[in-house]
């Protein structure tokens, strides 16, 4: 069964919005013990103009059809950048309909990202799941158990802690992710489902998830990874995004020229090439 939010997104997403937002942040005095995290209900009316029962009812879920002029005023009142604005129009605009996104991989695709031997590349899906990677992708990954989701690698095998140098980090980069993609691609059955099975399992993910942080798949300029083989890696990482097949990114690492990441993928690419051997003397010889 598909995993369903609360029918009140909009009311969910002011609420962690104004949780995450201080004080200090709009430039409101912070004077005195306070009984919330986050700014007050009738600071944020105050902020966007608008009347404390108006603003209540919106976060109780009681108003879902505010129009265009309120949302611009409660982005503004909440600081919030293009990314998540663009996720509270969705949100309370019905006339913002998601796109739909696609799993399969074109074979023109799949061969550019082939045909990066020197560095890491892989496909990721609207869940962020794996749908393709090349050789030295999946040598990268190699001490998890399963190499088919990121979120449920990170969140659900314990090798994540040891191969993430930041595990903290990489978590809420995760999350982030796949609320930009949620907002994206709404009712989305695939995220449905991996945000369901990680709230059950995850009490982390659960939290995280419930902060509405909203992160685009797009660059970080460096990742840490622990390989068991090769030590540590410091990769830059890019997402593109595959504008023929909507939800779909190409992810890729690269290192710095002469630096010892470079040489670590070096040894990545003679593990990836020796599995290789192995698996077509295997298979010859099966064949015999």
């Amino acid at each position: 069964m598909a995993w369903v939010e609360n029918e009140h997104k909009l009311g969910d997403f002011l609420r962690a919005r104004r949780a995450a937002t201080t004080p200090a942040d709009v430039g409101l005095p912070e004077s005195g013990a306070r009984r919330v995290t986050g700014l007050r209900r009738d600071e944020v009316a105050l902020l966007a103009g608008m009347s404390v029962d108006y603003y209540k009812r919106m976060e109780q879920g009681r108003e879902r059809n505010p129009s265009e002029q309120v949302l611009r005023a409660l982005a503004a009142a909440l600081r919030l950048d293009d990314v998540a604005t663009a996720h509270l129009y969705r949100l309370g605009l019905p006339v913002f309909e998601g796109a739909t996104a696609l799993t399969e991989v074109a074979p023109e695709l799949r061969r550019l990202m082939d045909g990066m031997r020197d560095m890491p590349a892989f496909i990721v899906g609207v869940a962020q799941d794996i749908l393709a990677a090349n050789a030295l992708a999946r040598e990268l990954y190699s001490g998890f158990a399963r190499y088919d989701n990121l979120l449920c690698m990170i969140f659900l095998d314990p090798f994540a802690r040891e191969f993430y140098a930041d595990w903290d980090r990489a978590a809420r980069i995760a999350v982030g992710n796949l609320r930009a993609s949620s907002s994206q691609f709404p009712g989305d059955e695939r995220i449905e489902q991996v945000v369901g099975r990680l709230s059950v399992r995850s009490p982390v993910f659960a939290d995280l998830w419930a902060r509405y942080e909203i992160r685009p798949r797009t660059r970080e300029y460096e990742k840490r990874f622990h390989h068991s083989h090769v030590g540590t890696l410091s990769l830059h990482f890019e997402a593109l995004a595959v504008t023929s097949a909507p939800g779909q990114h190409l992810s890729v690492y690269t290192a710095e020229p002469g630096s010892s990441a470079e040489d670590a993928l070096i040894l990545l690419r003679r593990l990836a090439a020796d599995k290789a051997d192995v698996l077509r003397a295997e298979q010859r010889s099966s064949s015999d």
